[in-house]
């Protein structure tokens, strides 16, 4: 990272990996050879050899459930500069899309990475639209050179948690 797109990120903001529920992340219109897990499990998305791809066309949509909810405060996506995402659109709270129903959906927030954002540069959002987030929808809708294939190299969500009470953990007060 840049030291300009460093302090894009504030100190109290975390890497969100270890908090996604990885049982129930899902991505529509991937390549079988290169799929998710390429572009967002650490150890994997550091390596630039690896990545994201879509399939049939340029579009992509990425399910990403949270373990716990969290509140998302930037996103960074980093891409080849001709293949790589151009329009984003995230959604907050969404379950079930499908490419059939994306558009009915407005999105919480909107976000045309420039090929500076493709090499790394964080893009800092709504933070208002991202206070309770269980789960985020990522709709890659085009690329920058208009071919059929959308390549990402990376994927990181960064937020802090939300802090919450496990109801479980609590004891039933006895009465006396």
């Amino acid at each position: 990272m840049s030291g300009d797109s460093a302090s894009a990120i504030q100190r109290s903001q975390v890497d969100l990996v270890d908090f996604i529920d990885w049982s129930g992340v899902e991505c529509l219109n991937q390549s079988t050879s290169h799929s998710l897990p390429n572009a967002l499990k650490q150890g994997y998305r550091e390596d630039d050899g690896l990545n994201l791809e879509s399939d049939a066309d340029e579009q992509l949509l990425i399910y990403i459930p949270f373990t716990q909810v969290i509140k998302l405060h930037s996103l960074l996506i980093k891409g080849p500069e001709e293949e790589g995402p151009k329009t984003v659109k995230l959604y907050s709270n969404k379950e079930n899309m499908g490419f059939g129903n994306v558009n009915d959906f407005p999105p919480s927030d909107t976000a045309v990475l420039s090929p500076d954002s493709l090499k790394g540069k964080p893009i800092v959002l709504k933070y208002v639209k991202f206070q309770n987030v269980r789960s985020l929808t990522i709709f890659i809708e085009d690329n920058h050179s208009g071919s059929d294939i959308t390549k990402v190299q990376k994927i990181a969500l960064f937020g802090t948690t939300v802090e919450t009470t496990d109801m479980k953990g609590l004891k039933k007060i006895e009465d006396h």
